[in-house]
């Protein structure tokens, strides 16, 4: 079995479930999102983009539903034991199969959990759910029982950040061996992505953003590519993966040359990130951490080009998007606790200018603070040649 935790670790992540099921007067929970489903029980795969569904009952036994092609992807990632397989057809209608297995495990008529804020499940499929339980079961919303309690980390997976930390400072690294004026776009990916690969890391959960030129100011991934010019920007958010937990990093390089512009939105994005390190204390919240984001950047006249969050929660994620809860956005009340692995990002898009500046990394919580998972240095990076 490939498992990546050991059966204690397992044991504490049900033990913990199971009592905030009891707090939520639950009976069972109906799992789709494939974070819960591989922190629970180790299980790994791409496959929640078709119906499938993790039945946990009050006591702690379990059943999986899903198609025969994870059926030994579960048998051979997972602890799971008992798993049942609906197969694909023109008349297939695994919902009912669910309900079948919320009958066999004795939960009709009961109050059941049900996660709904996954990409693990679709409007179509969470329609098909509820009709097949209509009548015969309570459904209760409970889309972050299992997401609260992945916020905080264990040594284990502390662990596993840190080895993901590793990777992301190596694929900065090759990242500015490649950047230079002339460089190909497709040349910097290639580098980032082998330097992960090489030393054992996983895919990201989303695309790698990398933009030059105009496009240095999005923060999102975009198909083509370019050669980049002299003088010229070039903006990238990567991250590290190691056992699908993620290790974030955010910077614009400028290329040739640093414009006034460009040294002066880095300066103050660097004091910004700073800033909001020091709100990343236990017992504040991820609103303070957003107040020390945006008052930094008031007092440099920089509102107009700054975002409405800058960062978010990093943990074991899987496609569409490496982002977890909670995000560092205006009001957000959620409690900043140790050993939570939190991503910052300053990003300034001036498009009067066409200047781009980004700086960010993760950071893990302590008892007291926090501390950089990152050794990179937070200077402008001018590549020349």
């Amino acid at each position: 079995m490939a498992l990546h935790f050991e059966p204690s670790e397992f044991s504490d992540r049900m033990q913990r479930t199971l009592t905030a099921m009891a707090k939520a007067k639950l009976d069972g929970l109906l799992i789709f999102s494939q974070e819960s489903m591989y922190w629970l029980t180790g299980y790994d795969t791409f496959g929640f983009c078709f119906f499938q569904c993790l039945v946990l009952r009050s006591d702690g036994q379990m059943a999986l539903l899903t198609r025969t092609a994870d059926l030994r992807q579960a048998q051979l990632t997972s602890i799971l034991k008992d798993i049942r397989v609906w197969t694909d057809g023109a008349d297939a209608q695994p919902a009912l199969e669910l309900a079948d297995l919320v009958q066999d495990l004795g939960l009709m008529n009961k109050t059941l959990g049900i996660e709904t804020a996954t990409q693990g499940l679709t409007y179509a499929n969470g329609r098909t759910v509820h009709e097949a339980l209509d009548g015969n079961a309570t459904l209760v919303d409970a889309p972050e029982l299992i997401g609260t309690l992945r916020r905080v980390k264990s040594d284990a997976e502390i662990a596993y950040v840190r080895k993901a930390a590793e990777l992301c400072d190596g694929s900065w690294e090759a990242a500015l061996a490649t950047i230079k004026p002339g460089a190909y776009e497709g040349d910097v990916l290639a580098a980032m992505h082998s330097a992960i690969f090489e030393g054992g890391g996983d895919y990201p959960g989303n695309e790698f953003i990398i933009g030059s030129g105009d496009h240095a100011l999005l923060c999102r991934y975009q198909s083509g590519r370019r050669t980049l010019g002299n003088p010229d920007q070039i903006t990238l958010e990567w991250a590290g993966t190691y056992r699908h937990y993620h290790v974030a990093g955010m910077r614009t390089v400028c290329v040739g040359a640093a414009s006034d512009r460009h040294r002066s939105m880095h300066q103050a994005a660097h004091d910004a990130l700073l800033a909001c390190e020091e709100e990343m204390v236990p017992g504040r919240t991820f609103g303070d951490v957003f107040a020390a984001h945006a008052e930094t950047f008031a007092k440099a006249g920089l509102t107009d080009h700054r975002l409405a969050a800058c960062g978010y929660s990093l943990g074991a994620r899987f496609t569409p998007c490496w982002m977890d809860w909670p995000m560092f956005y205006e009001n957000n009340p959620a409690v900043i606790e140790p050993n939570m692995v939190l991503f910052a990002h300053m990003i300034l898009a001036d498009s009067d200018t066409g200047t781009a500046m980004t700086l960010g990394r993760t950071s893990l919580t302590t008892a007291t603070g926090s501390v950089p998972l990152s050794e990179a240095a937070l200077e402008i990076v001018v590549k020349d040649q």
